[in-house]
């Protein structure tokens, strides 16, 4: 009799180490904070990423471009060069996050009568980003040993997006020649971020939607969307529409290009972009880096991302242990 109440509970043992085993190994993994292992850059296109660049993190995205530009119905041609500058930095909360954003551009414009330069800011803001939601947070990544199929099935947590809000304000000098009004001013710009990822995490899928120049005479409404596969380790690539509608300027682009990343903390990239009418016909393209600097970051970060090697291999033993350990005790049955 003794021997069959020591065999069970030897059993009943046997079974709880399986449970935790179980919890200890396919715990829920939870994403921290906004920071990344490696950069995480909105170059080389022009949508803003949902995701802040940490607490703490202070990240620079600049670039070099040309431009060619033809009017059919004024008849000039206009050709020059630019640089953008944008400043990010991880401030008070990992969700939020401050953005100083600069564009300058030198052009000459030519007609068959006369010949004009224009060089100022063409852009000037000054804002902060939100993160409302992030889907990653509190997200269970379970690995369910007994079926193929439901670790391989199509995860449509994906289509639920992160979304966040950037509040900021334009800030145009006096006589701006690409400004439609020659005095100074300070206009508001609002804009509505959301961002999912996709498949296998590979593909990445951003829209932006803006309200810009709203309490001036000519407010502009438009959208960007991009979509970002990446391709390995190192190199990226994206394809992106904007589009932007005022009774000043109204314009729809087509914009691609690629990234290629030369450590954790670097990026250099390259893109071209046109447009769709001919009033006047745009085309220009750039050649950009981006730097991060995340020594202060002291947030603790772990891994979201499902096929993490590490995890797998973890995950893979503690399965074949469990199954191991059962055998042992169906055997003994």
């Amino acid at each position: 009799m003794n021997s069959v109440i020591t065999f069970k509970l030897k059993k009943n043992m046997s079974k709880l180490k399986i449970v935790l085993a179980a919890v200890i190994f396919i715990f829920p993994i939870i994403h921290y904070g906004q920071h990344t292992d490696v950069i995480n850059s909105n170059r080389p296109g022009e949508t803003m990423s949902a995701f802040a660049v940490g607490k703490s993190v202070i990240q620079v995205e600049s670039g070099i471009f040309a431009i060619k530009e033809n009017h059919r119905l004024l008849g000039y041609d206009a050709t020059g060069f630019g640089f953008d500058l944008t400043l990010r930095y991880g401030a008070l909360l990992e969700r939020l996050e401050l953005i100083a954003d600069v564009q300058y551009q030198n052009a000459k414009f030519t007609t068959n009568f006369s010949d004009a330069k224009k060089s100022n800011f063409k852009q000037t803001i000054l804002g902060a980003k939100y993160l409302i939601y992030d889907p990653f947070k509190n997200q269970e990544n379970n690995i369910n040993i007994y079926s193929w199929k439901a670790n391989h099935s199509f995860n449509w947590h994906q289509l639920v997006p992160a979304v966040s809000v950037f509040a900021g304000a334009n800030f145009t000098m006096k006589n701006n020649p690409y400004y439609f009004s020659p005095d100074a001013s300070i206009s508001p710009k609002v804009m509505l971020i959301t961002q999912n990822h996709l498949g296998d995490g590979t593909w990445v899928f951003v829209t932006n939607i803006i309200a810009d120049y709203i309490t001036t005479d000519y407010p502009s409404y438009g959208y960007v969307l991009t979509l970002t596969k990446g391709f390995n380790d190192k190199w990226s690539g994206f394809v992106e529409n904007q589009g932007f509608k005022s009774d000043f300027y109204s314009d729809a682009i087509l914009r691609g290009g690629a990234a290629y990343l030369l450590n954790k903390d670097m990026q250099i990239d390259a893109s071209i972009s046109t447009n769709f009418k001919d009033t006047p016909t745009v085309l220009y393209g750039g050649i950009g880096f981006s730097w991060r600097y995340d020594a202060n970051y002291k947030e603790v970060r772990m891994s979201i991302d499902s096929g993490d090697s590490s995890k797998s291999k973890m995950e893979k033993k503690a399965g074949k242990k469990i199954k191991k350990r059962k055998d042992e005790i169906e055997s003994t049955k």
